[in-house]
């Protein structure tokens, strides 16, 4: 019987060509609006040289990055997308599962300066995955994270469970994703206990908004 992670597994490999259309044409608001100015601020508040993106999709943040002079590298576990981002930029782009990078059985490059997760963590076990991110980050270096806010979606259940993502309102053929709801707590006793401490704290939002667009967390080495 399939487990959530592998149907979200394949969830990825049946909406890939929908995301693409999705993110390149600017259909989703909160991504337009709010959360992908974001992830470039936090990111380019490091002064990074050195980018690795997890869960780099179709590429959009390493085209970004590039522009800005910044040297990143992209990784995902999807061939559709993975190819996708190699064919719209110059990044080099790995493919590979989570499962795999906690591994190390893929070899992505080391010495980041920031190693960043951008709405790509999603499954439910991602301790593993989060240890092993300290042997890819240079000395002083930063995991950025952000994530739906757990606030925004608890919907009146603020437990950790897995919930589904149905893509209602999205135009296209998608199925259904499952993917991994966690607390704020949660969230950050799974960083504690990979060995990162938090630096700092986002709640990114839009003006006309009444509720955070996503949770945004920069994190360190505990014994940096």
């Amino acid at each position: 019987m399939p487990t959530p992670d592998t149907t979200l597994q394949g969830s990825w490999q049946h909406n890939a060509q929908a995301w693409i259309q999705a993110v390149r044409s600017g259909a989703i608001e909160s991504r337009r609006q709010v959360t992908d100015q974001a992830i470039l601020l936090a990111l380019m508040g490091r002064q990074p040289q050195r980018v690795l993106d997890l869960g780099c999709g179709e590429g959009w943040l390493l085209r970004a990055l590039a522009e800005r002079g910044i040297q990143a590298t992209g990784v995902d576990g999807d061939a559709t997308l993975v190819e996708a981002a190699r064919g719209a930029g110059s990044a080099p782009v790995h493919l590979a599962s989570y499962a795999q990078l906690a591994e190390a059985q893929v070899d992505v490059g080391h010495g980041y300066d920031v190693v960043c997760a951008n709405f790509a963590l999603l499954h439910q076990d991602i301790i593993p995955l989060l240890c092993a991110l300290h042997g890819l980050l240079a000395p002083g270096g930063a995991l950025v994270i952000q994530t739906l806010h757990p606030w925004s979606m608890a919907a009146g259940d603020y437990q950790d469970g897995w919930r589904e993502e149905t893509f209602a309102g999205f135009a296209g053929q998608w199925a259904p994703m499952p993917w991994y709801f966690r607390t704020l707590s949660s969230w950050l006793n799974a960083l504690d206990l990979a060995g990162f401490r938090l630096a700092y704290l986002q709640e990114p939002q839009h003006p006309q908004s009444p509720v955070p667009q996503s949770l945004l967390m920069v994190a360190q080495a505990a014994n940096a």
